[in-house]
């Protein structure tokens, strides 16, 4: 199949395709006489990981770090589960992260729920802002 029809399937543009296949991620495919890409259906199937590894969240270069020890015969679960585990770990912090800065977010709208705006006579500063840092320790 050509590039065009790969990239149909696979959900992505050939400038994508050929992206991947110049960074590894996919393997550059054989050529027709006439020059032309001639994928086999092993380049869907591979595009289709890629795909799928994406939206689990491992970045390309991880995806390729899988791939070529499914290409030269190794076994990737245990890789896998580490990079995902990593990923993770990540996630976890971004959303303890993310709780902390909403309670904080909460607080700050429920002092400036109860702060009264004639009080606010600083043409440079917001009430509820100001009040945020004097509260901080």
């Amino acid at each position: 199949m050509r590039i065009g029809q790969l990239a149909d399937e696979g959900g992505v543009t050939s400038k994508t395709i050929r992206y991947y296949e110049s960074i590894g991620v996919m393997r550059e495919p054989k050529r027709t006489p006439a020059g032309y890409r001639d994928y086999g259906r092993d380049a869907v199937e591979r595009l289709q990981f890629i795909r799928d590894a994406q939206a689990t969240g491992l970045k390309l270069a991880e995806i390729q770090s899988v791939l070529e020890l499914k290409d030269a015969g190794a076994r990737s679960c245990e890789h896998t589960r580490a990079l995902l585990d990593a990923h993770l770990a990540d996630l976890d912090g971004q959303i303890e992260r993310l709780v902390d800065a909403r309670s904080q977010l909460v607080k700050l709208a429920e002092r400036g729920a109860g702060l009264d705006p004639s009080g606010c006579t600083d043409p440079n500063r917001c009430q509820v802002i100001e009040a945020a840092r004097h509260a901080q320790p």
